[in-house]
């Protein structure tokens, strides 16, 4: 290939990929922000400081939380136990780790909604205890945990089988206790990629709305986060209002994407892998 028709190509892919992106992303926030200050400042402040507004944001971030919460937990022991022991169905539990991946977010909702459900079998025991999942914010907490189950795990997996387990052994040799050999060994060696997955994992639980939808009920102040309240304002042809809580999200997605570029840079600068 000439010197020449490389040159061409490359500005050509570059080309299609800045307009692919512009058309796709920067285009559409653009209209966003455009459109949620469209009546003016005052207009958007209203819109956003609506009490429906403050409660789908800290439903939001509630589930989030306890989202991020739960599957830091899960993902630390998962990926561990998956990359450091040998033992039988660890081929089946990574495949169950990445069911929420393959399965539509509507689906994991219907599946709740029957298996917490007026006709499932629990649903009794569940109201003796006066618990409840549908249409209610604990359905809003499992349906985000779901959906972000796999995130921090996934990103933990890899790292952990390249580092090995030869660092671990040489310590317990040594008469070091499991806690202090993940304090001093493993974790050092997975915190960039610990902390990858967390943002991955809240910017997911942040977004998510088909699950959620299924589940909620869409009881407004009660049960509809930040994606299901901009649903029903749109829905109801209140269309400047929409675009000023979607900004609220856009706005959250720029920091997530500021932190996990921030992750990357600092974790590739110290030699380490991040994904």
């Amino acid at each position: 290939m000439k010197k020449t028709d490389t040159g061409i190509t490359k500005w050509l892919l570059i080309g299609i990929s800045f307009l692919f992106i512009f058309v796709m992303l920067v285009l559409p926030l653009f209209t966003v922000i455009t459109e949620a200050f469209r009546n003016g400042w005052a207009a958007y402040q209203e819109a956003v400081t609506d009490e429906y507004t403050v409660k789908a944001t800290l439903l939001t971030l509630e589930a989030t939380f306890f989202a991020v919460l739960f599957n830091t937990i899960f993902g630390l022991f998962a990926a561990w136990a998956v990359t450091k022991f040998r033992f039988r169905g660890k081929k089946i539990l990574t495949t169950l780790i990445d069911i929420p991946v393959t399965v539509s977010p509507i689906i994991a909702g219907l599946i709740f909604v029957l298996t917490f459900g007026r006709q499932s079998a629990i649903y009794p025991i569940l109201q003796k205890m006066d618990i409840d999942i549908v249409f209610a914010v604990p359905g809003i907490v499992l349906a985000t945990i779901f959906v972000t189950f796999p995130f921090i795990s996934r990103e933990l997996i890899p790292v952990l089988e390249a580092q090995g387990t030869d660092e671990e052994e040489a310590a317990a040799l040594m008469g070091e206790k499991w806690s202090g050999i993940f304090r001093k060994i493993t974790f050092p060696h997975i915190k960039w990629a610990f902390l990858y997955g967390i943002v991955l994992c809240t910017a997911r639980a942040m977004g998510e709305f088909g699950a959620v939808s299924v589940l909620s009920g869409h009881l407004r102040g009660k049960t509809n986060t930040l994606p299901l309240h901009v649903e029903i304002l749109f829905n109801e042809f209140k269309y400047v209002p929409a675009f000023a809580v979607s900004s609220i999200l856009v706005l959250i997605a720029i920091v997530i994407l500021v932190i996990r570029s921030m992750i990357e840079y600092i974790g590739k600068r110290n030699g380490e892998d991040v994904r």
